[in-house]
């Protein structure tokens, strides 16, 4: 079978590998549909080996060279003889990570934050990115008739969004600063609209980005390259600021201006991956009676409830895709446009099948 395979820094390509070979009695064998290029994807690609294993994983023993794809949409070929969740011939979503089920933080629940965690399309054998792809049982989620396999395709970057949201604690009539017009930026907007807030701005200094992101509905996408932001949200709010932030660009430049644009007893969340210190003022945090919070990935068990948001019309995911391409096109290609500083795109889809 043909497959997208990642082997080093700026080298990704497009290979016949061994199709996978018998199921566990919980396992599913599946043929992905489309499949998304994730940020994740681009840090391998420019700065790699990150999270893609280059000795074998120690929860599930897979090694470079990785298929890649995290984000994707499938139908199902064969089951386990004890998978109940899926039917050969159901149109399913991947939840990607794989879990212990047994360190402190899987047995309360947490299992996002696994401390042996995996990845398909990252640190599993298989891929969103290849022709067929084995997966868990816990991984799957049938799609209503209703959601394309492109939205379903997007159910996790829109979960890492939604999370962030989540996080803020936005609530309806809330001001909300998303920070980093890329696609998490872009589905941040869409979450915090879907709960409800009054009013979203986006800032993004890429006049190219901004423009493509028009579409989403923000109140205002400002560009911290020509303006203040933090002045600008606090004369649009009446000298108060925001209720919530969310830094989704991961640099400094943006934490600083969602620090500094928060009201006093508001929200930061952090979701962008910085790949390097930023610089802080905690006297900042100290005065404004800040709550700072992270986010990392989503919650496992939360893929009906997007899909749901997803299908009710109120999270129109699929506004944020930019371009489809084929995956025996280069898909080296659309990672390179995707990290352009001066590029368009928001989110590439890939059709794998």
């Amino acid at each position: 079978m043909r497959a997208v395979r990642y082997h080093a820094a700026r080298d990704v390509r497009v290979e016949d590998v061994p199709e996978p070979d018998g199921l566990r009695p919980h396992e599913l064998l599946v043929r992905p549909r489309y499949c998304g290029i994730c940020g994740t994807d681009l840090h391998e690609y420019v700065a790699g080996p990150i999270v893609t294993p280059v000795e074998p994983h120690p929860l599930t023993g897979a090694q470079n060279p990785q298929i890649l794809g995290h984000e994707f949409a499938a139908d199902v070929l064969e089951v386990g003889s004890s998978v109940v969740a899926a039917r050969p011939g159901d149109r399913v979503a991947i939840m990607p990570l794989i879990f212990c089920g047994q360190c402190y933080f899987c047995l309360r629940g947490l299992n996002h934050l696994c401390t042996r965690m995996a990845c398909v399309g990252l640190s599993w054998d298989w891929g969103g990115l290849g022709e067929l792809a084995v997966v868990a049982e816990y991984q799957v989620a049938v799609l209503p008739d209703d959601l394309s396999y492109e939205q379903g395709a997007l159910i996790e970057p829109a979960a890492v969004a939604e999370y962030g949201v989540q996080r803020g604690g936005v609530r309806p009539g809330d001001s909300v600063l998303v920070a980093g017009a890329g696609p998490i930026g872009a589905l941040a907007v869409l979450a915090a609209q879907a709960a409800g807030a009054g009013a979203v701005y986006l800032s993004e200094p890429n006049a190219v980005r901004a423009s493509a992101a028009e579409g989403l509905g923000a109140t205002a996408i400002l560009n911290p390259a020509e303006t203040s932001v933090p002045e600008e949200l606090f004369e649009r709010t009446g000298g108060i600021g925001v209720d919530v932030a969310i830094e989704c660009a991961g640099n400094p430049r943006a934490l600083s201006d969602c620090l500094a644009a928060t009201r006093r007893a508001g929200t930061v969340v952090q979701t962008g991956l910085h790949v390097g210190p930023a610089e802080v003022h905690p006297m900042l945090w100290s005065q404004n009676d800040l709550t700072i919070v992270g986010t990392w990935c989503y919650r496992v068990y939360d893929w009906q409830r997007i899909a749901a948001l997803i299908q009710s019309g109120a999270f129109p995911v699929q506004r944020v895709i930019t371009s489809r391409i084929s995956m025996d096109a280069t898909v080296a290609d659309g990672i390179e446009a995707l990290i352009d500083p001066s590029g368009s795109e928001l989110k590439i889809l890939v059709s794998v099948g």
